[in-house]
C-alpha cells in the first residue's frame, strides 16, 4: 500500500505556510479531499464538496480553525467537474470560479439535478441493478439541494494564479479520469493538490482516458519532487502513492490488452481479471469502467459506452461480492 502521512481523519490539516487540507475519510464515492491556499489575508479553495451541507460545514471549519471567512474566499479552483468537488460552488458566491474549458462543458451535461433524478429513480426501484446500486452509494448526499455555479473563468493547458505571495500553476493533465482534469501546484510550499488524478487507498476510475495521459499526470506530479501530496479522494500521501496510482494503471491496461487480444468482452474480462495487491482497495468494482475505457482505446472506438451501462456493470460486481 502506498505510505501516508499522517493521521487519516475527518477535518482540516495544517500544510505549512497557509495551505491547509480538508479530508473526508473514507475516501470512497463521493467523500473527497479539498484544499485552501491562504497569504496576506488572501484565500483560494481547491474543490468543494458534494452537497451544500458538506460544504458549509467545512467553510465553517476553515473559518474557525484558519480565520479565513467564506467571504474572503476569492476564487475557487474545481479541478475537474464532477459532483463531488463542484457542488458546493453556489456557497462562494462573489468568487471567481476556474477550471478548464473541457471541465466546464462536461459540468454543463451533468448537472447536479439529472444526478437529484438518477438518484430518486434508483431509491424507488427503477433503473434495475443500476439504480440500485447508484441509490446505495449515494445515499449520504442532497443532491436535490443543490445550485448550480459553474465556472466564472475557464482555460487549457495552464493558468496561474496569485494568492498574497503565493504563485499558485494551474496545469491541466485530462482527458484522464474526466475529460478536463487539473491539477493545482503551489511551488513555493512544494505542495499539488491534485485532484482526482490521485485515489489513496481507493480504485482510480478512468471516466474519460485515455489510460497513458493519467499514467503521465503521475509522472509529472512525480517530476514536481512535491512534500505535500493531497489527493483527490484518501488520505495524505507521497511519492510512493502517486507510484502505486500509476502502477495500477499500467496493471490494468496490461491485464486488458491481453485480454482484448483474447477475444474477451468488456464486461467479461472485468470479471476475469484477479486484482491482487489491489483488491482490497476501496470500490473496486470500478474495474468495469477502468477495462471499457481501455477496451475503447485498444478497438479505436470513439463513443462512450452510456453511463448507466457502466454503472449497471460495476453494480454486479459489487453485489455479487457482498
Amino acid at each position: 500500500m502506498p505510505h501516508t502521512k499522517g493521521p487519516y481523519e475527518k477535518g482540516l490539516v495544517d500544510l505549512g505556510g497557509g495551505l491547509w487540507a480538508w479530508l473526508q475519510p473514507d475516501g470512497g464515492w463521493g467523500w473527497s479531499n479539498a484544499g485552501l491556499i491562504t497569504d496576506h489575508g488572501e484565500a483560494a479553495l481547491v474543490d468543494t464538496l458534494f452537497d451544500e451541507a458538506l460544504t458549509d460545514e467545512m467553510l465553517r471549519a476553515m473559518e474557525a480553525s484558519c480565520g479565513i471567512a467564506r467571504a474572503a474566499i476569492d476564487t475557487v479552483v474545481n479541478t475537474h467537474a464532477n459532483g463531488d468537488h463542484t457542488h458546493g460552488n453556489a456557497l462562494l458566491e462573489h468568487a471567481e470560479i476556474v477550471a478548464s474549458e473541457a471541465s466546464a462543458r462536461e459540468m454543463e451535461a451533468f448537472p447536479p439535478a439529472m444526478l437529484a433524478q438518477l438518484k430518486a429513480a434508483g431509491a424507488a426501484g427503477q433503473m434495475g441493478e443500476a439504480g440500485r446500486y447508484f441509490a446505495e452509494i449515494f445515499a449520504p448526499f442532497d443532491f436535490a439541494g443543490v445550485r448550480h455555479r459553474p465556472p466564472t473563468r475557464t482555460f487549457s493547458g495552464h493558468a496561474a494564479l496569485e494568492v498574497g505571495d503565493h504563485r499558485v500553476q494551474l496545469l491541466e493533465v485530462g482527458p484522464a479520469h474526466t475529460a478536463g482534469d487539473v491539477i493545482v501546484h503551489v511551488p513555493g510550499a512544494a505542495t499539488v493538490f491534485t485532484g482526482d488524478i490521485l485515489f489513496i487507498e481507493g480504485t482510480p476510475i478512468v471516466w474519460a482516458g485515455p489510460i497513458s495521459n493519467w499514467i503521465a499526470a503521475c509522472e509529472l506530479i512525480e517530476a514536481l519532487e512535491p512534500t505535500h501530496i493531497v489527493p483527490g479522494h484518501g488520505p495524505l500521501t507521497d511519492l510512493s502513492g502517486v507510484r502505486e496510482v500509476a502502477d495500477y494503471l499500467r496493471f490494468v491496461t496490461r491485464e486488458s490488452v491481453a485480454r482484448f487480444e483474447a477475444g474477451m468482452g468488456p464486461e467479461e474480462a472485468a470479471r476475469d481479471i484477479g486484482l491482487g495487491r489491489y483488491a482490497g482497495w476501496k470500490d473496486a468494482e470500478r474495474i468495469a469502467v477502468n477495462v471499457d475505457t481501455a477496451w475503447r482505446e485498444w478497438s479505436g472506438t470513439r463513443e462512450s459506452t452510456d453511463t448507466l451501462t457502466l454503472f449497471a456493470r460495476m453494480a454486479r460486481l459489487y453485489f455479487d461480492a457482498r
